[in-house]
């Protein structure tokens, strides 16, 4: 048994910040964010959090599949930017929508998120514990950028997407097949503290664990230049591998949803499959990288202008903080 998508949904704040407002606030310029990123704006939280953005694309997404709330057997929410520690992200958005059955917990594996928290519903579904699922990607990284730091704070926005997924007995139809992993060695290249170390002591505490990060505030650190490498070599290698498990070469993928981090990433791996790029779709233009949020979003926006069609082969794949990776293939 497998899991297809049967209804999207997608949140983003009111509030725009475009390049040439940031070029009030740090030494930077519209042209140099464009031409390094592919960025002309970003959506920022004025007032919305984690959940309630959560919380909006949910009901989206279950608007769109036809279901009620009290019908979700499982929420799973995927961030890196939750402004409470307890209670999770998970229970928050299952009082706002109301879905009172719903076992509900987060998952953190940062940009690559939606991706785990995809797979995580269909290991449940596969295995019988559950029937459907709402998975859910929300940030709102605008709390934890450094608005002083032009390498970071010109890259990210606020915004949340949702799938409701449930279970499907249809030979080739829903997720032919997954691939994830992780490379926690390399993590220093991207992190954010969730509190600052205390003076004298290392990051791992009591434990001895060696602490490579440099900084102790508690803003988003990126070595740009190395998480670059890591996403066209490992991305490319990971949709390789769900499309020969799946048994489909990449020129019969109708749609590449990759994570909205970079263009130069996305045309770099369009590159390197030997794809052309018009098969790649983008919003980071408009929306910058929304982490978890991002797969989701771009997915919500291609279904609700008709540029999906039943049938479609579409491949979904990011990459994030951890480091950590992942991919899936299906059938619309």
């Amino acid at each position: 048994m497998t899991i297809r998508i049967s209804g999207t949904g997608s949140a983003l704040p009111e509030k725009i910040l475009t390049n040439h407002d940031l070029e009030q606030m740090v030494e930077t310029s519209d042209e140099w964010i464009r031409e390094r990123t592919g960025i002309r704006e970003r959506h920022i939280a004025d007032g919305d959090t984690v959940a309630s953005l959560a919380a909006d694309a949910c009901s989206k997404a279950l608007a769109d599949a036809g279901k009620r709330a009290e019908d979700v057997d499982l929420i799973i929410a995927a961030t890196c930017s939750n402004e409470m520690l307890l209670p999770c992200a998970g229970c928050r958005i299952q009082s706002l929508i109301g879905a009172h059955r719903a076992t509900a917990f987060d998952l953190n594996a940062a940009c690559a998120g939606f991706l785990f928290a995809l797979q995580t519903a269909q290991a449940y579904i596969a295995s019988g514990i559950y029937r459907n699922a709402l998975i859910v990607g929300a940030e709102v990284l605008s709390g934890i950028v450094d608005w002083s730091d032009r390498s970071t704070c010109v890259l990210f926005g606020d915004g949340a997407g949702a799938v409701f997924v449930e279970e499907c007995n249809e030979v080739g139809r829903g997720i032919l097949s997954l691939c994830q992993g992780s490379d926690g060695s390399r993590g220093n290249v991207l992190y954010c503290r969730e509190r600052p170390v205390a003076a004298g002591k290392s990051a791992g505490g009591t434990t001895g664990e060696p602490d490579p990060f440099e900084s102790t505030d508690t803003f988003v650190h990126m070595n740009g230049a190395e998480v670059y490498k890591f996403a066209v070599r490992q991305v490319p290698e990971c949709i390789d591998e769900v499309l020969e498990i799946a048994g489909l070469s990449a020129g019969e993928i109708d749609h590449f949803v990759l994570h909205q981090a970079n263009l130069r990433i996305i045309e770099a791996i369009a590159k390197r499959l030997g794809i052309a790029p018009e098969r790649f779709p983008v919003n980071l233009d408009r929306v910058g990288n929304t982490s978890s949020a991002a797969i989701p979003i771009l997915l919500d926006e291609l279904n609700k202008c008709g540029k999906i069609k039943p049938g479609d082969r579409l491949v979904l794949s990011g990459f994030g903080a951890g480091l950590t990776y992942g991919a899936c293939a299906l059938r619309w």
